[in-house]
């Protein structure tokens, strides 16, 4: 097993892709490679060295399914239940139409709904619903309180009828807070960040931390405005010309205040760390701690493909080609579609600045890539990463 291949793409990266990046694979729990290249501060030139924190955005979903499913392994609740014998806020739900107005949803969103992005809600962390919960609550609000007024804001369409990347993930996180009684971020550090061993995945912050924290910048174009919707530019990218503005090092725009933990854009972390997270999934749900998170038989739903034909024409990210979306997590579905050398089966997702988890419970494959480049060009290097990933495993 050589690594070679991968080192040398993360070099090339931050020859034009990153300033810089990290990676740390894991095979059949078994720490097989860690490698850092490139700068963490263009300004200084600081050499990165793979121990920085990074915000990794959307890959903090792939945590929050995680604390969720060890829910479901203890029967607190059933995919197919409706949210609203949970939240029962969401019992009436209203559905925009095509000409503006509101009518009543036919069935209710479900659970199941939560995981896959098929609840109907859509990305606006400015709607008038959260608006109103940071002023009842002086910008206190939990996590909890945000799903309870998210059930406010008419759906996009009709419950587990289309997918749409959504705020689902950070309901589903007020969920698990609402049935465990715990604030989110405190029901995860007690049953998977702890027994995992994983001492530096925050979801809040400090000075000190902060310290420690890579630069962050954003890749604009050539030519281009800077101002971007950073969800939306998820989808596509594929610019090389162009250079990175300094950003700061804050979470930018998805925590809505001290006490509220995003189950969708959340987490703070070190690539060694949360790698720790891929190892155990590939390892069907086993630790490297010997701490039992999930059932292999568990790990094995996640990856299932739960769209339909018209919900997978939704799910047209490019980097996703050959893909379907399991319990919160991309999964291999079609080798000559995806044009891809990794396992059917292999699941994940990446985040805003470019971070990306890889699992593959066959081979028992984990890893975990990062950089802090919002604007990653998606694109372009996810599915070269998970080639190069391949193509060093015997």
């Amino acid at each position: 097993m050589k690594f070679d291949k991968l080192r040398d793409f993360l070099d090339f990266m931050t020859k034009k892709r990153t300033p810089g990046c990290a990676v740390t694979v894991y095979h059949k729990n078994e720490k097989v490679f860690e490698y850092a290249a490139g700068v963490s501060s263009l300004e200084t030139g600081k050499p990165l060295e793979g121990d920085e924190y990074f915000n990794i955005y959307s890959c903090s979903k792939v945590m929050t399914v995680t604390a969720a499913l060890t829910l479901y392994e203890r029967g607190e609740f059933l995919l197919g239940d409706p949210l609203y014998d949970y939240i029962p806020e969401y019992r009436h739900m209203k559905v925009r139409q095509p000409d503006g107005t509101l009518a009543d949803a036919k069935r209710p969103i479900t659970i199941g709904d939560l995981f896959t992005m098929s609840a109907g809600f859509n990305y606006d962390l400015n709607c008038r619903s959260i608006a109103k919960a940071r002023e009842l609550t002086g910008g206190r609000m939990d996590t909890a309180e945000v799903a309870r007024r998210l059930a406010d804001e008419p759906l996009s369409f009709e419950p587990g009828t289309r997918w749409q990347y959504s705020l689902c993930h950070d309901v589903l996180a007020g969920l698990v807070s609402v049935i465990s009684g715990k604030p989110f971020r405190e029901y995860v550090r007690e049953n998977v960040l702890e027994p995992l061993g994983m001492t530096e995945t925050v979801y809040h912050t400090t000075p000190e931390l902060l310290e420690r924290t890579a630069e962050q910048y954003k890749f604009v174009p050539s030519g281009q405005s800077g101002d971007f919707d950073l969800v939306e530019v998820q989808k596509y990218g594929r610019a090389a010309d162009g250079g990175f503005v300094n950003v700061g090092k804050g979470v930018a725009g998805y925590i809505l205040g001290s006490e509220y933990d995003s189950g969708g854009a959340g987490i703070t972390t070190v690539c060694g760390d949360y790698a720790k997270l891929a190892a155990m999934l590939a390892n069907g749900g086993l630790g490297l701690t010997g701490e039992r998170i999930l059932s292999p038989s568990t790990v094995e739903l996640m990856k299932v493909n739960r769209l339909s034909d018209v919900q997978l024409r939704d799910y047209n990210w490019k980097q996703l080609a050959g893909y379907g979306y399991g319990l919160g997590v991309r999964t291999h579905i079609d080798r000559a579609a995806s044009g891809s050398n990794a396992s059917l089966g292999e699941f994940g997702w990446g985040g805003a600045a470019g971070s990306t988890i890889i699992i593959d419970s066959e081979q028992k494959l984990g890893a975990f890539f990062v950089q802090h480049t919002l604007n990653p060009r998606e694109e372009w290097y996810q599915p070269r990463l998970r080639n190069v990933v391949y193509s060093c495993i015997d």
